[in-house]
């Protein structure tokens, strides 16, 4: 076309100028298609070992997704069919005939390394400590159940106070199971939380809701069959706790989904009659179902919504927004030159933000309501600092004569005042020297407090008692900022 350009001033010869045009066009588009043919022509020379160095390389790589997210144990099913797939794709690796070609044996000690590391990692999710600690939990709430709770389905004595306790006990401590980030402790502890929480929801409705009937049987021959479903369905929620407990292997939950879908259709082909009392009896009794129902693909929701992955959850967002805020509101705080200026809007803001975390949906997730609950006592502690700071301004303003145990009660909480700006800084663990430190001095300030003697001054009593208090939770503080909790 270049070539083409300067010549449209000159007379125009047809036949000349486009074979001149034409032809670097032909040029180009020649080499192109036969770069590409001996492309293809390479490719079709491949050599058969490497050929099948990647096939096995490309089903190896099939099931990668599986091996990272693998969330069992060494028994489980999945866990040995993982193995064995991983396992034979090793041994057909190993019978790839290299021909002492050092390319091939390259490819071939690559896609090796690559299959051992898959089979590392699947041993490794298994027999990881913390999923261990889940699975010993776990263990704990299935004795628990299979002593208190298996027995009352049987027509043993109602649900005791021990058990509430124990289950609550339990969560609490798989909430505070570290995962380290790892998507196959998310989803073991995810999986694991969800089940017992299920079974402490079950029993607390069971226990709390009075059906406004059993209606007498005389009233309406319907009654004597919505009776008979319901007690069908109390059975049910006693072998649906099994089931999700793991303490019941003569029950599965398709059977017991057919069961109950079966009440559903007994019930709906019932002929009330319009009366009101009896349609309500039904839709209670149908509304039972339809939540045991829900239970039984908690597993299957977990996995396909990624529940277990709350970096995402709209909950958590909120939570995290919110501490951004509070963290930004601490900076100013720490860094400004004249602090007391800040001292009323920042608490203005920050009663605010408590506001926000009151609002937010715990989904009935005891790992949302762990993160709002810590999100709440950084909040509380950053107000619990300014307020200290404010009334040690004051003091100063308004300097008077007063009792020595009450001015050493002052001079602990100005010590305190100093550590607890110093503990919201703090960004560690307990192995770190300036955590050794805090807790020391924080330890001396309430030895200084179990010293000063009151002598029956009440007003000194309530002072000494407070400071207490607040030296203790500025310890507790510090614990919290320090465990390496994660959602």
């Amino acid at each position: 076309l270049f070539r083409w350009l300067p010549t449209l001033s000159k007379p125009f010869d047809r036949n000349q100028e486009l074979e001149t045009c034409i032809e670097p066009l032909w040029t180009l588009s020649g080499s192109a298609c036969e770069t590409e043919h001996h492309k293809s022509m390479d490719m079709g020379n491949q050599h058969p070992s490497i050929s099948r160095l990647q096939e096995i390389q490309k089903e190896v790589k099939s099931v990668e997704q599986q091996v990272v997210g693998f969330s069992g144990l060494s028994d489980d099913k999945n866990y040995k069919k993982l193995e064995r797939i991983l396992t034979k794709q090793l041994f057909e690796i190993d019978s790839v005939d290299t021909e002492g070609k050092g390319d091939i044996q390259q490819a071939r000690k690559r896609a090796a390394q690559e299959t051992e590391r898959l089979l590392k990692e699947l041993e490794q999710n298994a027999n990881h400590p913390h999923r261990i600690e889940i699975q010993n939990i776990f263990e704990e709430a299935q004795s628990l159940v299979r002593e208190k709770i298996v027995p009352f389905y049987n027509g043993g004595n109602c649900i005791t106070d021990e058990f509430e306790e124990g289950i609550q006990d339990i969560i609490l401590r798989l909430t505070h199971v570290k995962t380290g980030g790892k998507i196959s402790l998310r989803k073991a502890r995810y999986h694991t939380l969800t089940k017992i929480c299920a079974v402490q929801e079950i029993i607390e409705d069971c226990m709390k809701k009075q059906p406004s009937l059993p209606l007498s049987e005389d009233a309406h021959p319907s009654v004597a069959k919505i009776n008979f479903v319901m007690c069908e369905v109390n059975k049910a929620r006693g072998v649906l706790i099994a089931l999700l407990m793991g303490v019941n292997s003569s029950e599965t939950c398709r059977h017991l989904s057919c069961v109950l879908s079966g009440l559903m259709a007994d019930l709906d082909a019932l002929d009330v009659c319009g009366r009101t009392e009896i349609r309500t009896y039904r839709r209670e009794v149908v509304e039972d179902i339809n939540k045991l129902l829900k239970y039984l693909d908690l597993e299957e929701e977990a996995d396909t919504t990624r529940a277990f992955d709350l970096r995402q959850n709209h909950s958590i967002l909120k939570i995290e927004k919110v501490l951004k805020r509070m963290r930004e509101i601490k900076n100013e705080l720490l860094q400004a030159q004249n602090p007391p200026e800040l001292y009323l809007s920042s608490k203005t803001e920050l009663q605010g933000l408590i506001g926000q975390l009151d609002e937010v949906s715990l989904e009935k997730n005891p790992c949302i309501r762990e993160a709002r609950r810590r999100a709440v006592i950084e909040v509380q502690t950053l107000i619990t600092y300014i307020d200290l700071k404010e009334a040690l301004e004051k003091r100063k303003l308004f300097a008077c004569e007063e009792h020595p145990s009450h001015k050493a009660v002052w001079n602990v909480l100005g010590n305190l005042s100093e550590i607890q700006g110093e503990v919201l800084s703090f960004d560690g663990n307990r192995a770190d020297k300036n955590y050794i430190r805090l807790e020391e001095l924080l330890t001396k300030q309430l030895l200084a407090l179990d010293a000063v003697d009151p002598q029956g001054e009440e007003k000194c009593k309530a002072a000494r008692k407070q400071a207490v208090k607040l030296a203790q939770n500025i310890l507790s503080y510090l614990d919290l900022k320090s465990d390496e909790w994660e959602y």
